[in-house]
């Protein structure tokens, strides 16, 4: 994995009170309701299902135009995004792109080399000298809904994100429960669901497409966020609808979206190549199996080992237990104790070629044994001839190679 430069906590400059407010209070009475108001089930339940719709949000459609949305739809998902008290669409959509194209810099909003406490909710709470790179938002500009509700964001966002959700209980007499459940429970958990995903998943899981940059993919990001936590497939392919492309995957979003293409309320679903997805995929794994690679003792180079005759190889035969086996010279002093067959095998034949004995004349010996062999490797005969397909063990057979613009350089 490319190695991350850290940075410290940038230098503070101020504090972005009215978020400080919502972030801290929110909570208080979130927890004032845990502790002192009678649950409902009814408050309940409608909770989680507010909490779903909170987190739909603006993601997929207004960050990255991963697929067309019917306006009745549009306007559902940007009032759910606006109930979850984040900024508006235009604001949350323009940052999330800058957080793509400039991922992991100081132009990133959430900079995650600048640690957890920066990227979940410092850059939040806190002003300082960075300011999000430029990106290209003309489409939003030009969105009349996006500028609607930016416009008109703070008198929306108190109503779908505390007035509604409190009202909505009061038919049942939970007004109180509604406020502190479905508005402030559900608000502080879907703040800090969604802020994982700018701190946790650039931290916690695997980089199975790409290891260039921070995000990763996890399970426990993705039951927090509605599937957003397969980050780092999300970083690679942000135009896909998809955050996640395996069938066991946890990806509700990808399945609320194409439910919605079924009842014809959104078309054009994108998705990347399914070929260039397995080509990253590919290349994760063999930096992987490269980094097994090399971390295991092979046999010496064919290059690199001395050239005997038959003479030599004679004469040194009565001094150590040397065998011949596919042209190659091999020492088995430190063998002869461990074979399977016991050491009169091997001692009746020091200083014989027993290459049709070897490959099946006495026995058709497997590939462990054929890679083991390989390694007692000590010198190549003059003339010894051996066969190309013997000359590799197998374990070589197959190997990670770096590739260079004018040649290929195998990874020993």
């Amino acid at each position: 994995m490319a190695t991350r430069t850290e940075h410290k906590f940038p230098p503070i400059e101020g504090v972005r009170w009215f978020n400080v407010c919502v972030l801290v209070g929110t909570p208080l009475i979130a927890l004032y309701g845990l502790l002192f108001v009678p649950f409902d089930r009814r408050t309940i339940m409608f909770a989680v299902a507010y909490y779903l719709f909170s987190m739909i949000g603006f993601h997929r459609l207004w960050s990255h135009r991963s697929y067309n949305a019917c306006f009745p739809l549009q306007v559902f998902l940007i009032l759910g995004g606006i109930s979850s008290v984040q900024g508006s669409c235009y604001w949350w959509a323009r940052g999330h792109r800058s957080h793509h194209r400039w991922t992991d810099t100081d132009k990133d909003p959430y900079d995650s080399t600048r640690g957890l406490a920066w990227t979940h909710i410092g850059w939040i709470l806190f002003k300082s000298q960075l300011r999000r790179g430029v990106v290209d938002s003309s489409d939003l500009s030009k969105d009349p809904l996006v500028q609607w509700t930016h416009h008109h964001y703070f008198p929306l966002t108190a109503l779908f994100g505390y007035v509604l959700p409190a009202l909505i209980p009061a038919l049942w007499n939970d007004a109180l429960g509604g406020f502190c459940f479905s508005a402030a429970l559900r608000l502080t958990v879907a703040h800090h669901c969604t802020f994982a995903i700018n701190s946790i998943a650039h931290y916690l899981g695997s980089t199975p497409y790409d290891d260039a940059l921070s995000p990763r993919d996890h399970f426990l990001s993705a039951i927090l966020t509605m599937g957003e936590g397969y980050h780092n497939f999300h970083h690679q392919f942000p135009m896909d609808y998809r955050n996640a492309i395996l069938w066991y995957q946890w990806d509700p979003t990808k399945w609320f979206i194409a439910s919605c293409k079924f009842l014809g309320l959104a078309s054009n679903l994108r998705v990347f190549p399914s070929n260039e997805i397995a080509k990253g995929a590919l290349t994760m794994k063999l930096k992987n199996l490269k980094k097994v690679q090399e971390s295991l003792v092979w046999p010496p180079e064919i290059e690199d080992l001395p050239i005997v005759s038959w003479e030599s190889f004679q004469e040194e035969s009565k001094r150590r237990p040397l065998i011949l086996v596919s042209g190659f010279i091999h020492d088995v002093s430190e063998f002869l104790d461990q074979h399977p067959g016991g050491a009169a095998y091997l001692t009746k034949n020091f200083g014989i070629d027993v290459t049709g004995s070897f490959h099946g004349g006495v026995y058709r010996h497997s590939n462990a044994a054929h890679n083991l062999m390989s390694m007692m490797r000590v010198g190549v005969l003059v003339g010894g001839g051996c066969p190309p397909s013997q000359s590799i063990p197998p374990s070589q057979a197959l190997f990670v190679a770096a590739r260079h613009a004018d040649k290929d350089i195998s990874i020993k």
